[in-house]
């Protein structure tokens, strides 16, 4: 029998719970509006090597992201810089996900592009703190999560807008346990969090020439939150007429996705945290695995640009860590190229990436000394990004 003064705490807790989102909601509803880089001098980058396999990917993303702003770094029109301190050891010293000072020298920045940090789970030596990750998105509002997966010669071109700071990730670190039996966490949605992540969504989809826009929930089970995202969906979808929309189920979809007949359909896809985590894995895989995918974190005045992936401390701990792939962060590093002004370098890098990951692959990583380096293979990808047979070579591969 649970005892009354547990759930008595427990209801305590939920309307705590409850107060810091109603003060949050009011806070986001009068957030400033969208940052303009072409108004910064310079644009201030901030490289986060993290942890685990972090510091080797994040070396030769940075190499990369020097060479495709070379001359701008040369005028003063973009400075990059690293900020150290996000690392498992130093996170736990602390017992925080992001230091206080990390934090403060992170603000600093507009922009960063971060390696993989390690999040402690149950029975790890580190303390049980917050994702740092899911910390960095709060903390920044870092409201979406948008990450692109593309297979030209399968005639995939799929971009998933996730939605970053709410769902079952927001409130995670704060459920309750009543006695031996009963645990309970808590799924957040809120209407402007939603809001703003579908009209993100639609705006893409308007600017970039895509015709549909299809939202994932599990709204037939989980009616109230899953409910109002969709909701809002279709609230939005009224806005833009001249775009298709459909809806499909978290489960289903993660179906449809391999399905050859029904994947080439879908275009942009709009979707809460949870399954926006757990669907771009699944895509992420057809073009080569989360090894090879970025993504953006993107806020109205501060932007993150990452890996997908963990940090992988197994590699490490087995002297592999030189045979990671950067190609995920690397790609993250043309996601950041193009968000700050520079759209053709940011094309001209996927472009060699899918040369040198999908088409001609003359170097394969494996993560094991059977295969390439990271630094190898980046040597690889700067070859390419000189070549200039580079987009030929990309529109004979799409062709082929």
């Amino acid at each position: 029998m649970i005892d009354r003064s547990a759930i008595e705490k427990a209801k305590e807790h939920f309307v705590q719970l409850l107060e810091a989102q109603a003060k949050r909601v009011e806070k986001l509803k009068s957030a400033p509006d969208w940052i303009d880089y072409s108004k910064l001098s310079p644009i201030k980058i901030g490289i986060l090597p993290g942890d685990g396999i972090g510091p080797f990917i994040a070396a030769e993303a940075e190499r990369v992201l020097r060479f495709m702003l070379e001359e701008e770094i040369k005028k003063g029109k973009v400075y990059i810089n690293t900020i150290e301190g996000l690392t498992i050891e130093n996170r736990a010293a602390h017992g925080k996900a992001i230091p206080d000072d990390v934090l403060e020298e992170i603000k600093k920045y507009q922009v960063t592009l971060k390696g993989p940090t390690t999040t402690p789970r149950k029975g790890d030596p580190w303390p049980n703190i917050e994702s740092c990750n899911v910390a960095m998105r709060k903390e920044l509002d870092l409201f979406a999560n948008v990450r692109p997966v593309r297979v030209p010669k399968q005639g995939i071109d799929w971009i998933f807008f996730r939605e970053n700071t709410e769902d079952l990730y927001a409130l995670g670190p704060y459920g309750i346990q009543l006695g031996e039996d009963i645990a309970i966490d808590f799924k957040l949605i809120t209407a402007p969090g939603s809001d703003r992540i579908c009209r993100m969504a639609f705006d893409y989809a308007k600017r970039n020439g895509r015709t549909k826009v299809t939202c994932v929930t599990k709204a037939n089970v989980v009616k109230t939150t899953d409910g109002l995202f969709l909701e809002t969906f279709y609230k939005i979808a009224k806005e833009y007429p001249e775009i298709q929309v459909d809806d499909w189920y978290i489960d289903i979809m993660t179906a449809k996705l391999v399905d050859e007949k029904r994947r080439r359909e879908f275009q942009v896809l709009v979707l809460p945290n949870l399954y926006g985590d757990i669907l771009t894995d699944e895509a992420a895989e057809f073009q080569g695995g989360v090894g090879t995918a970025g993504a953006a974190n993107i806020g109205k005045q501060y932007a993150m640009f990452e890996a997908i992936h963990g940090s992988a401390p197994r590699m490490v701990m087995e002297g592999r860590a030189q045979y990671a792939d950067p190609s995920s962060m690397i790609r993250a590093a043309a996601m950041l190229i193009n968000h700050i002004g520079y759209p053709e370098r940011a094309k001209k890098l996927e472009m060699a990436l899918d040369i040198c990951g999908q088409y001609e692959k003359k170097l394969v990583i494996t993560g094991r000394p059977n295969g390439a380096t990271g630094k190898a293979f980046t040597d690889y990808l700067i070859d390419w990004l000189n070549n200039p047979k580079l987009q030929e070579t990309w529109e004979a591969y799409v062709k082929a």
